[in-house]
């Protein structure tokens, strides 16, 4: 058991050039996207699902304002934002994940990067984005959004719009948080203003967009952690 266990391991030092791979043309490619704003959410939303429409809705407002749309490049909620922004003519960036099921690459990310690893992906999801919007979604998009808010809460990234789609569907986490975490102190009362509700797709954009006039020209855009 230990010798196959050994063996194992022992790949793991050739393993850092593919991880690097992934990093070096993630960063190349979304490095040239400037503004965007990542949008997250379910792979498993049906493309007649409200929500399809209105996370269309809301990449295409983005995209008319040039602004591009990052998604995780899969099925549902991430190929409603790539089909949104690329209908409208904006640049939109699919960033897919190889997994045994479920997720596939969509055919309207007209800049995809594929990748092996979770967390190289992720990196990329959030280092170049200027502005999160969390449709509903399982266990990767709540992953997702409490990455991103510990970034902020911690400092490590600015504070940029986390706008959370559908007051109906993230009111009761919001709530559990209120009540259990932040009465045991747990978290500190400002951090739940970190967020942003929202339940029209005008008012996402309007967000996303104020944010981007106030901080000024792409040049000025933060990164989101160095």
């Amino acid at each position: 058991m230990n010798g196959i266990t050994c063996g194992m391991y022992h790949e793991d030092p050739w393993r850092v050039f593919r991880i690097m791979a992934e990093f070096v043309e993630g960063f190349d490619k979304l490095s040239k996207v400037c503004p965007a704003v990542t949008i997250f959410g379910s792979a498993r939303v049906k493309p007649r699902d409200p929500l399809c429409q209105a996370t269309a809705q809301i990449a295409r407002q983005l995209a008319k304002q040039n602004v591009a749309t990052i998604t995780g490049g899969g099925p549902g909620i991430m190929e409603a934002a790539n089909k949104g922004c690329a209908e409208a003519g904006g640049r939109s960036i699919g960033l897919n994940i190889e997994l045994p099921h479920e997720q596939k690459p969509n055919p309207f990310s007209n800049i995809p990067i594929n990748f092996h690893y979770f967390f190289a992906r992720k990196v990329c999801l959030a280092k170049y984005s200027s502005g999160f919007v969390f449709m509903p979604g399982g266990f990767g998009t709540l992953d997702e959004l409490f990455e991103i808010v510990t970034l902020v809460q911690t400092g490590r990234m600015p504070h940029f719009p986390l706008v959370l789609y559908g007051s109906n569907f993230w009111r009761g986490l919001l709530d559990w948080c209120r009540r259990v975490q932040q009465r045991r102190r747990l978290i500190s009362p400002g951090d739940l203003k970190l967020f942003t509700l929202c339940d029209e797709p005008e008012e996402v954009a309007k967000v996303i967009l104020n944010y981007l006039r106030k901080v000024g020209p792409p040049e000025d855009f933060p990164v989101a952690f160095k």
